[in-house]
């Protein structure tokens, strides 16, 4: 093996949990040049990575088979020993099949999987973790022991937010791409009422979360409270996340950051549940989530832009005393 790919162009939570790859693959073939395919904007999750010789991009905005063709010729013109495909839609198969690699590999639910030297089942019910479920894609070729996501700071990501790290501090995701994904916005505001005024707590997110964390510190009594969305790239958040005393993360994109840093986390599931297998891989970590069952959750593997059934209660029925008892453990 002296050259491989690893195409994962899903969400940045899934590049996340790719790594996981990377890091297995170095272990076993130290002297194997590493790329990295990904869709546009996830890229700079990838800036600097060590272990990586380079990272090819999928720009749909040129033109989805434009750019398509064009990463096609990129990647014959490598002759790559393998190719390992973790995503499960047709267009990387088409990129993975007709590769020219020696070996090829992916998960039986890409329709392009028959034209693959060895496809696999991607079992979502199988309640394991999906680190392991890529990693059974190379388990034949490595071992049987899936590694922990990982992403590389770069020392002037960890300089950037140095100066944020002079006082005990707490990290708050409050938003998702999903609305039933998301811990509603009054209850991070009773939240912050409660939490200890010895915290800094920083808001993190992208600059199109300004707007609602803004309007939680509108809403919230504690005045010790910043809203970074926007300020921060996502290397530089991750660094952020790895010294705070706990990250509150709703399932999401940070949540699998400070999964990478090994960043203390207490992950909210509210239309979703961890069985999927995206939890929290930190060291600290915990899940919180409605007590009892409920008769409609989960509704779905991603969330949906409203509550199906109008009430939102696998969400709202999570009590802010919950999330105060993670915060006790670890700092106990």
């Amino acid at each position: 093996m002296k050259k491989i790919l690893i195409i994962q162009t899903a969400f940045l939570g899934d590049v996340v949990l790719a790594t996981g790859l990377v890091e297995k693959l170095h272990a076993h073939y130290p002297e194997a040049q590493l790329d990295f395919l990904v869709r546009k904007g996830n890229e700079s999750l990838l800036k600097g990575h060590p272990l990586l010789r380079q990272v090819l991009i999928w720009n749909k905005q040129e033109g989805k088979y434009k750019s398509l063709m064009r990463l096609l010729r990129q990647i014959r013109q490598e002759h790559y020993d393998l190719v390992v495909n973790l995503q499960r839609f047709g267009a990387t198969g088409i990129l993975t099949a007709l590769s020219g690699a020696r070996e090829t590999i992916g998960f039986d639910k890409n329709p392009f999987s028959r034209f693959f030297t060895r496809r696999y089942t991607h079992d979502i019910d199988s309640s394991t973790h999906e680190v392991e479920r890529n990693h059974l894609l190379i388990a034949s070729i490595t071992d049987g022991q899936a590694a922990k996501p990982r992403l590389y700071p770069s020392p002037e990501d960890f300089n950037r937010v140095q100066p944020l790290k002079q006082e005990s501090f707490i990290c708050m995701a409050p938003t998702s791409v999903w609305f039933t994904k998301q811990y509603p916005l009054e209850q991070w505001v009773e939240l912050l009422d409660q939490l200890d005024n010895r915290y800094t707590v920083y808001l993190l997110g992208a600059p199109a979360d300004k707007a609602h964390c803004e309007e939680i510190i509108s809403k919230t009594r504690n005045r010790r409270v910043e809203n970074l969305c926007g300020q921060l790239n996502l290397l530089q958040s991750a660094a952020l996340m790895r010294d705070a005393v706990l990250n509150y993360v709703n399932d999401s994109g940070p949540m699998h950051l400070a999964s990478a840093l090994d960043a203390p986390t207490c992950a909210i599931f509210c239309s979703t549940v961890p069985r999927f297998g995206f939890g929290p891989l930190a060291n600290f970590s915990a899940v919180v989530e409605k007590k009892e069952p409920l008769y409609c959750r989960p509704c779905g593997l991603h969330g949906y832009k409203s509550c199906p059934e109008g009430h939102f209660k696998c969400a709202k029925d999570i009590g802010t005393v919950q999330l105060l008892e993670v915060l006790a453990n670890r700092t106990a």
